[in-house]
């Protein structure tokens, strides 16, 4: 190969690495809530020019650990904030860009067509007589939230022995939806998303904590273009989005 021609290889190198770091799709850990939502604002970000994010749906202590175990991600929500906490506890997260930015409500699902309405006076008595589906109540936030009403409310004694854990809420919706369970708890989003269940009861919001998405940019993340996706996300389009999907913004 002759010199010049050397030369303009080692400068179409220069320029293509950089290229290509810069077009690089940031990877984005979120709650298995967040699906259609989340999937809607990539859609949306990448229909402005923007390589289209890259994301990972499953429960968020499952992504916190992965994290934590030195999984390479841009960006975690999280539906609840302690596990957002032990991140940030870790030095995990990059400064200053924590923020809470969703809500959403807990409920109670059927099959569709089936079951009859649950209220607070009736939620032990129709819990207990079979299969109850929840996302895993010891790590996953909607188990978490779920068991905090149960008990709440009264209820978690005479339901616990029938619980069926999932590993996150969507596989929880699943079970109900197959019929596998009669009664489901998971978010009203979830319900939303699905058009074989039917919501049969709502958790007061004073039976268990706030129900809150937090968002924040990892500290080992290196993909230039993880902070606009982030402000995308927090910005009143972005939020809008989310709206759509039956999520409330903060």
């Amino acid at each position: 190969m002759k010199p010049f021609s050397i030369l303009a290889l080692f400068g179409a190198l220069s320029v293509s690495v950089p290229a290509v770091a810069q077009n690089r799709a940031p990877l984005v850990l979120a709650a298995a809530s967040l699906q259609e939502s989340m999937t809607a604002a990539a859609d949306s970000w990448a229909k402005k020019g923007h390589t289209r994010p890259v994301i990972s749906f499953a429960a968020s202590s499952a992504l916190a650990r992965q994290v934590q175990a030195g999984g390479t991600a841009d960006l975690f929500a999280s539906a609840d904030e302690e596990w957002m906490d032990v991140l940030q506890k870790d030095g995990l997260l990059a400064d200053r860009t924590r923020s809470a930015f969703l809500g959403n409500r807990l409920v109670v699902i059927a099959p569709a067509g089936k079951g009859g309405q649950v209220t607070t006076r009736t939620l032990a008595k129709t819990l207990s007589a079979g299969p109850l589906a929840m996302a895993d109540t010891d790590s996953v936030p909607a188990g978490k939230y779920g068991k905090a009403a149960l008990e709440k409310l009264g209820a978690w004694s005479a339901v616990a022995p029938h619980v069926v854990r999932a590993e996150n809420v969507r596989a929880a919706l699943a079970l109900v939806e197959r019929g596998a369970a009669p009664y489901g708890i998971v978010y009203a989003t979830d319900a939303k998303a699905s058009p074989r269940v039917q919501v049969v009861g709502l958790f007061p919001a004073a039976s268990h904590s706030p129900i809150t998405y937090p968002l924040a940019r990892l500290k080992a993340s290196t993909n230039p273009q993880a902070e606009g996706f982030r402000r995308f996300l927090l910005s009143s389009e972005g939020k809008a989005i989310f709206r759509r999907y039956g999520f409330s913004t903060r």
